[in-house]
């Protein structure tokens, strides 16, 4: 696995996606889970999925945690 500086998913948007940052990479607007082990496998990190991204002590997440989107109470 390669090694990643820590990742940061922003608070929801109005439209229910995420920012996610790697150092001072803007990587994408996530919409869901898979949306941002999808980014993390583009930067290396080959393993990630779901359940990954739900518990790594690699991501921060601001504004609520991974169950925290658009419409959702998380």
């Amino acid at each position: 696995m390669a090694s990643i500086r820590p990742v940061v998913i922003y608070p929801p948007a109005a439209d229910g996606g995420r920012r996610v940052r790697v150092d001072d990479h803007f990587l994408g607007m996530a919409y869901g889970l898979l949306d941002i082990a999808e980014f993390l496998r583009e930067v290396g990190i080959e393993d990630a999925d779901e359940t990954y991204v739900e518990g790594s002590s690699l991501i921060e997440w601001r504004g609520g945690g991974p169950t925290a989107w658009q419409g959702s109470p998380g």
